[in-house]
């Protein structure tokens, strides 16, 4: 059928890429961008990193596009502030409230809800950190100097309490599992990682959970599952995020962590397709299924679904190495491929201790095959391994790569 009507659910940047690849596309019919949010397509990452660290407490809202650009110059009619509520995949409509919106071609980038420690909505000081709002209330608490308990050890939390640090705040990070960053690293790397928050100055307690938030109306102490009682006036909760797909249901779009998608993310239903942390797709470049939580997942595949809705009839696969990175302490930590591997080698520097700490790689392994690789202030090397991870690259071969490196650096340091 004719395309005329492009409708992208999600103001996020998997649905802003949707439309700027729509029209560099040529599609010149009607694009409406829905987002639950009041505010124009804004840059995450920046929200849990340098948005909180000390400074100008005036520093800007991270906007992609301002709403003249968006209106007039890409054409898009901007539905902010009403989020989905349904979808109705017969009549090809996307129902928000009362309204029913028209469509040709969906694209679903509405990304993924924080979780939260259930009896905790109603207490003030009690935050996630999903959204330039949540960041707003915890920079000024931040600025306040309120003692800060970060609950989880993930990458959001992590940089939350680096932030804090910074700032000279007292900050303690309480994780449940005795190892943070499985799912991310791998258990391997996971401590090691971790031992960052330690080394300065940051209390880290691992393998207890949560009792009880407590205070009178208003946070004032954290009650952990050994006994322990940390005092609080901010509790950050970064313990992990769910797919945005509750308006879905029963809409007949396949759900299982998150929307099941092909190659190429099509859901499968006549003109559906999804972008970003609600994608849970097949990647062809590493052979697995997966949703990933990243930015450079999310502007790519906003693009790659909006060209393949376009044109399903020649929609091309998606495949990528996944990347990510995280800024700890004024370190740089990034990953690419996948963390699922047999073995997990340091091939440069030693992340237990010394100087050789602030810098180290470690390679993954799965079968004869480099899979992955983890990088401390490793920024040159990093995106070599992903491209041999994108070309089949085997682990001999990337072990042979990772002793050259070291020679080469040994022999310049001469």
């Amino acid at each position: 059928m004719a395309i005329g009507r492009i409708v992208v659910v999600g103001a996020s940047l998997a649905g802003l890429r949707a439309v700027e690849a729509a029209r560099k596309a040529g599609f010149t019919g009607s694009i409406t961008l829905i987002g639950a949010e009041e505010h124009l397509p804004y840059d995450r990452p920046p929200l849990s990193k340098a948005f909180l660290e000390p400074g100008d407490d005036a520093v800007e809202a991270p906007y992609f596009r301002t709403e003249e650009l968006l209106r007039d110059e890409l054409g898009v009619t901007l539905r902010l502030g009403s989020p989905a509520t349904g979808l109705d995949i017969e009549s090809r409509e996307v129902i928000v409230g009362d309204d029913r919106v028209p469509y040709d071609a969906l694209i679903i980038a509405t990304g993924s809800t924080p979780r939260m420690i259930p009896g905790t909505e109603e207490v003030a000081g009690v935050h996630s950190l999903r959204t330039l709002d949540d960041a707003i209330a915890v920079r000024e608490a931040l600025s306040g100097g309120a003692r800060t308990v970060v609950i989880g050890a993930g990458f959001i939390g992590s940089e939350v309490a680096s932030g804090a640090q910074k700032r000279g705040v007292e900050v303690t990070v309480v994780e449940a599992l005795p190892t943070p960053l499985v799912r991310a690293t791998g258990e391997a790397m996971g401590q090691a990682i971790a031992s960052l928050h330690e080394r300065n100055g940051t209390a880290l307690r691992c393998g207890t959970g949560v009792a009880a938030i407590e205070g009178d109306g208003r946070v004032e102490r954290v009650v952990l599952a050994d006994g322990t009682v940390v005092e609080a006036d901010l509790v950050v909760v970064g313990i992990g995020v769910v797919p945005a797909v509750a308006w879905l249901e029963g809409s007949g779009v396949e759900l299982d962590n998150g929307v099941v998608c092909d190659e190429t993310l099509w859901t499968g239903v006549p003109g559906v397709y999804a972008a970003g942390d609600v994608a849970n797709w097949f990647n062809p470049v590493l052979g697995e299924r997966q949703r990933m939580e990243n930015w450079t997942a999310a502007a790519e595949q906003g693009a790659a679904a909006a060209r393949n809705a376009l044109d399903p009839a020649n929609a091309k696969p998606y495949g990528t190495v996944p990347y990510f990175w995280s800024d700890w302490y004024d370190v740089r930590i990034q990953f690419v491929g996948s963390p699922d591997a047999d073995e997990v080698v340091v091939v440069d520097g030693d992340p237990t201790g010394g100087n050789s700490a602030d810098r180290w790689v470690a390679l993954y392994r799965r079968g004869d095959r480099l899979i992955g690789a983890l990088a401390v202030n490793g920024q040159a090397v990093i995106m070599k391994y992903r491209v041999m991870i994108g070309k089949g690259a085997g682990w001999a071969d990337a072990l042979e790569f990772a002793e050259k490196k070291r020679t080469k650096a040994k022999a310049a340091a001469l």
